[in-house]
């Protein structure tokens, strides 16, 4: 990656996968991130000020507008505006009002600010990840001040310590955000540059008492929180200080408890706390590893599992468009910092599973479970339906923000949001949340999509509007008939699935009721050159960055291609449509969705070619997606750089389909690299598979030398015969066998509970 440097002048094994910077950080979007799930610091600057910009994941302004409290705010009344043509009526009462009003948005926290007297002389910062603490060395005058940095991952308190004798002249300031402050709004991009003085709260007050010292701040609603900071010079020689960001959601004494957080850890001090931290980020990187001969992309697999880990954390709210990295810029952030269920969710939680990462995207599906009332209620007075629905574009609480409404009121997106508990019965193979929550939360989103589920002409059932984001963006030409094919890719996942859950749970009346739904289910429109269609009266004529008519390919994987030949050209010819058509209008996160095509396709070149593009152009010096080609290489024609995350793990996801695909349960190892790869080493350990299998395979020179599996379930496991030889030795626990097996061909391995396997040539 561009700007990054050994500290000493050289990668050596310990730091190869680190941010290292030679020179100041000059951006919030290029700062050394850390975070612990809750809470997020971003560490910049030149020493004066050298910043750490803060955020806590439930800092929300959740007032809704009066428009979505109306009662006219309704699918029905979308459904008229559309078929009258009212776009007028369409954008008054769904869209204009994500841009009328400030709010509902995410906050950010506020900032602390070292200053040092004067400006570094010299800067080099060192984001070292295996144990998530930031360093920074700065040269100022004739001295050498060193700033450590970690927010611990258990405590959620953030440390700070600095080295480097006297220090007179160092002030720690803490900066509330500029409610009150000077910067306009700019009324011609709201998206992007909405002043936070229109959320109209009122200034912060500033407080001190002995070592510790805060600001308060409330807002236009319940909402109040504080930044408060413990600091000292030590005994041994360094000035410290313990921060935590509070806010009344911790309980009655929030304000009271918080100060005697920090001073407790004050006296504790930062090594001490540095154990347990350490700790926790050696388990979480233990589950899973990678070693590949492409540096580029080994340090990216590492350094976006960090941002992972860093943002999403079971027992927090799960990443929102910036996870815990809101934007420092004095304004709102990039599209309010909000939940986008059109691909973002979805993108952001698409890899962890087979990182074997569990814990950290349970998030997210607790997160769905836990607003169930919440999309219950909105499916009753939204889509007056009963099951459950969310919103497309929601607050933390699953409020409506609206937008673009065609997509924020999307009655299938929710069927997309559906697939992460899906997924996470795949992988982990348990059968209890298959039961118990799985088939509930699909069902319950068909009984609300059923409501309005209607035969046409040709007895087809199709919905009363359609559409595909974001084709025609917010135009009247995004509203597509009769159906468009991600609405019907959609839905066929959805009533496909309950078909095989309910046959797994052996629910035998609805396995009839979901095989009569999918029977009446048109078929995806193909065009004349097997080119998946928009809908069936419209062809993508012109690059898009939303893949959305490509979802029977991925991430629904409906179509077989291996099984059937009619899907195998279906799925090539649109892939190579999209290379007909350019990338002029792609985004950062296009690239990495093509990639996971090329990769389920077996192209191993195309798929890092597309990650490459992502990573040199559309991504920030610390790995962030900022979603356009902001340095202007010609990639593709968005040069802003609004960061948001879901391309950051819609990369990773890719990057692991091209090392292990488990679909339809079959192990394949190394199924989509590169030439390059396969000719040196290249190899993963515990990658997650399906039915609760952990996997494990190394290739060299061009020859797969084993692949390792570990039951966590017992069951019976399908390996595909990669190997160069129809010769194997199968080896459970002291028991080896010999069997011949084709090459290509599929083996079955029976393991019990905690059995593992190692599969070589014989």
């Amino acid at each position: 990656m561009e700007g990054v440097v050994c500290l000493c002048g050289e990668v050596n094994e310990m730091n190869k996968h680190d941010l290292i910077f030679d020179q100041p950080i000059a951006r919030w979007d290029e700062a050394l991130p850390l975070g612990n799930g809750l809470t997020g610091c971003l560490l910049w600057g030149n020493g004066e000020p050298l910043r750490f910009s803060l955020d806590r994941g439930d800092l929300w302004d959740l007032r809704l507008t009066p428009e979505v409290l109306d009662t006219g705010f309704t699918y029905a009344e979308m459904i008229e505006c559309v078929r009258r043509g009212d776009q007028e009526g369409l954008l008054s009462r769904f869209d204009s009002i994500y841009e009328k009003y400030p709010y509902p948005t995410k906050l950010p926290a506020g900032r602390l600010e070292l200053r040092f007297g004067r400006p570094a002389d010299h800067v080099r910062s060192h984001l070292a990840i295996r144990e998530a603490c930031a360093h920074v060395l700065m040269a100022i005058g004739d001295r050498t001040v060193k700033v450590d940095s970690y927010l611990h991952a258990v405590n959620g308190l953030g440390y700070i310590q600095i080295g480097g004798a006297p220090f007179e002249g160092i002030r720690l300031d803490i900066v509330p955000p500029d409610y009150a402050g000077a910067l306009p709004h700019n009324s011609a991009d709201p998206v992007f540059n909405t002043s936070l003085t229109r959320l109209s709260y009122p200034a912060a007050t500033m407080h001190e008492e002995g070592d510790v010292r805060w600001f308060y701040q409330c807002t236009c609603q319940e909402l109040e929180y504080a930044i408060v900071v413990a600091e000292r010079q030590t005994a041994s020689g360094h000035w410290e200080a313990v921060y935590t960001i509070a806010a009344n959601h911790d309980g009655e004494q929030w304000l009271e408890n918080a100060k005697r957080k920090v001073k407790e850890a004050l006296d504790a001090g930062f090594d001490a706390a540095f154990r347990d931290h350490c700790a926790w980020w050696e388990r979480y990187w233990g589950k899973s590893s990678i070693t590949l001969p492409d540096a580029e992309a080994e340090k990216m697999w590492y350094l976006n599992n960090y941002l992972f880990a860093s943002c999403s954390r079971k027992g927090s709210p799960p990443m929102p468009l910036q996870g815990v990295w809101t934007a420092d810029e004095g304004l709102l952030p990039p599209w309010k910092g909000d939940y986008h269920h059109d691909l973002n969710t979805q993108l952001s939680y698409w890899h962890y599973l087979k990182a074997n990462h569990l814990e950290e995207g349970e998030s997210f599906l607790d997160f769905l479970w836990g607003l169930r009332p919440e999309a219950k209620r909105f499916a009753q007075s939204f889509f007056d339906a009963p099951g459950i629905n969310l919103p497309s574009v929601m607050t933390l609480t699953g409020g409506a923000m609206g937008g673009w409404p065609m997509y924020s009121m999307s009655i299938t997106n929710h069927i997309w949001v559906c697939q992460a508990f899906d997924h996470y019965w795949l992988y982990t193979g348990d059968g209890d949340f298959l039961r118990d929550k799985a088939y509930v939360y699909f069902k319950e989103t068909a009984d609300c999509v059923q409501r309005w589920l209607t035969p046409g002409e040709d007895g087809k059932l199709r919905l009363p509007v359609s559409s595909s984001p974001e084709i025609h963006d917010n135009s009247l030409k995004a509203w597509l008939e009769p159906i468009s094919n991600y609405d019907l890719a959609l839905l066929i996942y959805l009533f496909r699935r309950l078909h095989d859950m309910a046959e797994r749970l052996a629910y035998a009346a609805d396995v009839e009721r979901w095989a009569e739904v999918l029977a009446k289910l048109p078929e995806l429109a193909v065009n004349e050159r097997n080119v998946l269609m928009v809908n069936p009266e419209e062809c993508l004529m012109e690059s898009h960055r939303h893949m959305s008519h490509m979802m029977a390919i991925y991430p629904l994987q409906l179509l077989d291609r291996r099984g059937s030949e009619r899907d195998r050209k279906i799925a090539d010819a649109t892939i190579a449509n999209l290379e007909v058509l350019g990338k002029g209008q792609w985004v950062g996160y296009s690239f990495a969705w093509a990639a996971a095509m090329y990769a389920q396709q077996g192209n191993g070149e195309a798929a890092i070619y597309h990650l490459q593009q992502m990573w040199h152009y559309t991504c920030s010096p610390n790995g962030f997606h900022l979603n356009g080609d902001y340095k202007r290489a010609g990639v593709c024609m968005f040069h802003y750089r609004p960061f948001t995350l879901e391309g950051n793990f819609a990369a990773i996801c890719a990057l692991q389909e091209m090392l292990l695909h488990t679909d339809g349960q079959t192990i394949r190892a190394f199924p989509a690299i590169p030439r390059e790869w396969a000719a040196n080493d290249v190899e993963f350990r515990d990658f997650r598979g399906e039915m609760g299998v952990l996997v494990s395979a190394r290739m060299s020179a061009n020859r797969l030398e084993y692949v390792e599996l570990h039951a966590e379930r017992g069951g019976f496991f399908r390996v595909q015969n990669d190997f160069q030889s129809e010769r194997l030795q199968i080896r459970i626990g002291d028991k080896t066998n010999e069997l011949v097996c084709g090459m290509k061909d599929i083996l079955t391995i029976s393991l019990q509970a905690g059995e593992s396997c190692m599969v070589t040539v014989l």
